[in-house]
């Protein structure tokens, strides 16, 4: 953790800077109402504009980085892709919509509402359902991780989410009994994937044709970097402003949910983490594997939380507590991956 983070300043002080956000965006919400309810107005087809902006804001720089042309690598080293697909696709949605259930249908089943309750494993199921795409290059850079194979993860999981994110949410909404509009689903995915993708895509080629050996395109994507940071931050103020009177009213809420998701992170990551080192894969791809699959593309969730339930909804609230758990967990996982890196290798090569 003392490696120079890619994010400068603000990475590695990102948790203290999350916090602080937190805290803001509660405080502000709650002594400045009328304006985050103004805020909360300016929406269409249930899409807030402000959020969209600064989801666009934040995930427009990372999806510049995925090179598809990395695709061609995909029969190198196959293990750790496909640990990463079938930890994101076949396991995870799946555990936490299990847990959701487990936990808010019947382990607090008698300390929240059952319409509220399925509201938030509403949310919760969204957040399973969206592996992580805009995090994903600061948790490899962290551990050192292969930067290549990291374009080759988030590359093959972008082009997945583009198709499968809608109906395996639609899917797993299903069984919980929750009505879900198709056309929102598919809205949001086009706005919050598909768009900053081709977006990203576009960009990434016309600076490539500068025949610099990409050093234009390096300097572009340092230049977006402060931008990508701001939104984050910015995007967690907005959200904990619209959630501030529940979280104020309910503090108790806040920890229900975290449970579940606290479990579903370091079960996940166990998960990845261990078949990685029973495979033989290497530490510099295992690492961002197994992070990967623990992180949520909770940008993505969260804006589809707030199209398909609205902005203070218990989906919304459940996919504001993930941002809430994402920064502090992945840390102390990235953390763990460091501490293990010696060893991890020296037994793999055994």
């Amino acid at each position: 953790m003392s490696e120079q983070s890619p994010l400068g300043i603000f990475g590695r002080y990102l948790s203290l800077w999350v916090g602080l956000c937190i805290l803001a965006g509660v405080g502000l919400g709650y002594a400045f109402p009328p304006f985050f309810q103004l805020v909360a107005g300016l929406e269409y087809a249930n899409v807030n504009f402000v959020v969209a902006v600064l989801i666009w804001i934040m995930i427009y720089p990372m999806m510049t980085q995925v090179d598809f042309s990395s695709l061609k690598d995909l029969g190198r080293r196959p293990r750790g892709l496909c640990i990463t697909l079938v930890v994101n696709w076949l396991i995870k949605p799946f555990t936490m919509a299990a847990l959701g259930i487990l936990f808010f249908e019947h382990v607090f089943a008698g300390l929240v509402e059952p319409e509220t309750a399925k509201e938030y494993i509403a949310g919760m199921i969204l957040l399973g359902v969206a592996p992580c795409t805009a995090m994903v290059f600061v948790w490899s850079q962290l551990t050192r991780g292969d930067a290549g194979y990291t374009l080759v993860q988030v590359s093959i999981n972008d082009l997945i989410m583009v198709f499968a994110f809608a109906p395996i949410a639609a899917f797993l909404l299903g069984i919980t009994d929750i009505v879900v509009p198709w056309e929102t689903l598919l809205l949001s995915v086009v706005l919050y994937v598909v768009i900053p993708l081709v977006a990203g895509y576009i960009t990434r080629n016309v600076l490539i044709r500068k025949n610099d050996n990409g050093a234009t395109l390096k300097r572009f994507a340092r230049h977006l970097e402060p931008y990508s940071i701001v939104g984050l931050l910015a995007t967690i103020v907005l959200l904990f402003g619209f959630q501030a009177q529940t979280i104020i009213d309910q503090p108790l809420v806040i920890g229900l949910i975290a449970v579940p998701l606290l479990i579903q992170s370091y079960g996940i990551f166990a998960i990845a983490y261990g078949w990685s080192y029973l495979w033989k894969v290497p530490h510099n791809i295992a690492a961002p594997a197994a992070l990967i699959g623990t992180s949520n593309f909770f940008e993505l969730a969260v804006a589809v939380a707030i199209s398909l339930f609205g902005l203070h909804s218990g989906a919304a609230l459940a996919t504001v507590v993930g941002v809430l758990v994402e920064v502090p967990v992945m840390l102390s996982l990235v953390a763990f991956a460091n501490k293990t890196r010696e060893y991890f290798i020296q037994t793999v090569h055994q």
